[in-house]
């Protein structure tokens, strides 16, 4: 009897040793956008390497369009363990760091060259740890693009969006960029923003090419000005609790995985960003505006105040050294 108890018990624990080393940790990784945008493609290559390289250990398991949380809970869900990596748009932290904020400053970057000197200098870098105190680690810049202004009425100079409703993410910065237009700005999710325009419940929107082509807005919005006013970038980040949890060598491994991923969705942002402004146009669906120097200095004249609004809350020293990213 002894024998078979033992005999059983052997097995079990073998059984419970399979069991173990079966059952990879869960990964989920959540974002807002289409799986054909520069994040969306990111997030598979990183699934990819990830089951190449640690398929035993870790299993990534992507979400796009939404389907788990959108960007304005994501990071509750996160902090509650109910997800482990997003890649919000960086708008999204301002209620975990004031600082990230430089990123919503109208016509601060002149292009994602200049965004990319930032982010990877030693100010850009130390702004990925801003979010440890509120249990969120950053792990990377991730580019989607420079931002256009798209309307149902041609938008030429800053006069021709007063009174206008526009659609801004969860940041004040851009509610106050909208007001210095004497225009409405509404924060609504990501999720929604088609059928706002369809229903012409808004009236216009701000968004890179990828945004716009992949959701199909310009099919819901005659008009769209080529203004590259802003960047709208994303924060790669996960929970404190969860990557520290891990072990050392998966953790070093999971992190050299999504570098490699990240450059490689900041590879194919910028052509993807020419390829889908080119798709608009030959569309046919919405006309691209493109402004002269003259009316571009109209829209920089009417904006650059909100610098001064903010300097407080970011920091004068990192708007200097933003700015000297530009040269």
């Amino acid at each position: 009897m002894r024998l078979l108890t033992a005999a059983v018990t052997s097995i079990a624990l073998a059984l419970g040793a399979q069991m173990a080393c079966a059952a990879p940790i869960e990964l989920k990784f959540a974002h807002v956008v289409a799986e054909n945008t520069p994040k969306g493609q990111m997030a598979l290559k990183f699934r990819d390497l990830v089951a190449e390289r640690l398929g035993d250990k870790v299993e990534v398991k992507v979400f796009p369009n939404s389907q788990l949380f959108g960007d304005n809970k994501v990071l509750e869900a996160m902090l509650l363990g109910d997800v482990q990596m997003a890649a919000p748009s960086l708008s999204k932290f301002q209620k975990y760091t004031k600082s990230l904020q430089i990123f919503d400053l109208p016509f601060l970057f002149e292009d994602m060259t200049a965004v990319d000197r930032f982010q990877q200098s030693a100010q850009g870098q130390e702004l990925l740890n801003s979010l440890r105190k509120r249990g969120l680690v950053g792990l990377g810049y991730l580019h989607n693009g420079m931002k256009q202004l798209s309307a149902n009425d041609p938008l030429r100079v800053p006069a021709d969006a007063a009174g206008k409703k526009f659609r801004i993410m969860t940041s004040d910065v851009l509610q106050s960029q909208f007001e210095a237009l004497d225009a409405v700005p509404l924060k609504k999710p990501f999720s929604e923003v088609f059928t706002l325009l369809q229903t012409k419940a808004i009236d216009g929107a701000e968004n890179p090419w990828s945004n716009i082509y992949s959701k199909k807005f310009h099919e819901v919005q005659p008009y769209i000005t080529e203004t590259n006013h802003g960047v709208l970038d994303y924060l790669v980040v996960t929970s404190a609790e969860f990557w520290n949890g891990l072990d050392e060598d998966v953790r070093a491994e999971l992190k050299k995985a999504l570098d490699e991923s990240i450059a490689y969705g900041n590879t194919i942002s910028g052509e993807q960003a020419a390829k889908d402004r080119q798709a608009i146009i030959d569309s046919g669906r919405s006309e691209v505006i493109e402004i002269t120097a003259e009316e571009r200095q109209q829209w920089v004249d009417a904006m650059k105040p909100v610098w001064k609004e903010f300097e407080g809350e970011i920091g004068a020293e990192l708007i200097d050294a933003a700015l000297q990213a530009n040269h």
